[in-house]
């Protein structure tokens, strides 16, 4: 039995013109009870009905839809759009017709949404941006006024002046650098080196470089047991070597003194190593989680900044992972500590 809801016009049309013509035809079949004039009545009277009623269908609903068609396709009409406002939408029955709708509906919503998020990252990315700026940008402004208006003659106190002033330069270059690193990775302009070497060599090179800043919390440094096996990745050792100085530069400064950072290395399937960095520091709620790699997403904003840092090592390390066609990941818990966990490629023969 067909469904009122998903007639064609000329279905409706035809259906109204049947439920007018059969009633009319049996009244003048009673006063004039002879069959072939009913049936003359009853096809003139079904055809006209039809003809009017599908008119009006087309003309005051059907090209109402058709205009909504052609708001709603955001573009110039083609040949083939034409053909099918023509041919195919009068087919079309009203569900069908409210099914598309909607579904644009649905679709414009996800964009709409979508645009309002990434605004929301955009505002709060430019006001991070802001305030990573000013703080060394104020405190060299500070300390030049204070050499200027005297302190400048001043032997006891000029030197350690200056050398705050160098510091928060020092900053504002490694901020600078960190932008542009990210700025060129994002647009795939800084090609790879891409080479054979060995990784746990060259996180043994990292942890000797950070030795003294690990040292002044006494963390200890390590290769997991039973990961010491050398294993040879195939990527941009320069590039990776930026991702494990940001990783155990993380760990020295949320970890807790006394701490641990251990480094695990697993062949997974013979074409790609997994290697993770833990420590066993305070650990990252779960709500945080999902933003880590954000730049300038801070966990404990007053924390985060008394420790230093331009915000942006995860975020970096994220853009280069995925530079290399391999993807980063971290896992966390409060008070028991944090781990980050990337991909490689394996050695290429």
């Amino acid at each position: 039995m067909l469904s009122q809801k998903n007639f064609t016009p000329q279905q409706l049309a035809a259906f109204t013109a049947l439920v007018l013509s059969i009633p009319i035809s049996l009244v003048i079949l009673l006063f004039e009870p002879v069959w072939w004039i009913g049936l003359i009545f009853f096809v003139v009277i079904f055809i006209g009905s039809f003809a009017l009623i599908l008119y009006t269908l087309q003309t005051f609903i059907y090209r109402k839809i058709k205009l909504i068609y052609k708001l709603i396709s955001q573009t110039k009409a083609s040949k083939r759009e034409e053909f099918y406002y023509k041919n195919i939408l009068p087919q079309k029955g009203i569900d069908e017709v409210r099914e598309d709708v909607e579904a644009w509906a649905r679709q414009r919503k996800a964009e709409i949404e979508l645009l309002q998020q990434n605004e929301s990252f955009r505002k709060e990315f430019l006001q991070n941006l802001s305030h990573e700026l000013k703080t060394p940008i104020f405190a060299i402004q500070g300390y030049v006024d204070t050499l200027l208006n005297g302190a400048l003659h001043n032997d006891a106190v000029n030197v350690k002046f200056l050398q705050n002033a160098a510091r928060n330069v020092d900053r504002l270059v490694n901020l600078v650098d960190d932008l542009d690193e990210i700025s060129k990775l994002e647009m795939g302009i800084q090609k790879l080196n891409m080479q054979n070497f060995v990784i746990q060599d060259l996180l043994k090179e990292v942890y000797e470089s950070l030795s003294i800043k690990s040292d002044e919390k006494e963390i200890k440094s390590i290769i997991k047991k039973g990961c010491e096996l050398p294993i040879t990745v195939y990527a941009d050792k320069e590039k990776i070597r930026m991702v494990f100085i940001n990783l155990v530069e993380n760990a020295i400064k949320y970890g807790k003194q006394h701490g641990t950072i251990e480094a695990s290395f697993y062949n997974v399937d013979g074409k790609q190593v997994l290697i993770d960095i833990s420590d066993d520091g305070a650990g990252i709620a779960e709500e945080h989680l999902g933003r880590v790699f954000e730049r300038f997403y801070r966990t404990d904003l007053a924390r985060s900044r008394k420790v230093g840092g331009s915000g942006l090592g995860l975020s970096i390390c994220k853009h280069i992972i995925e530079a290399h066609g391999q993807s980063i990941h971290v896992r966390s818990k409060i008070d028991v500590g944090t781990t980050i966990g990337f991909t490689l490629h394996s050695k290429k023969n």
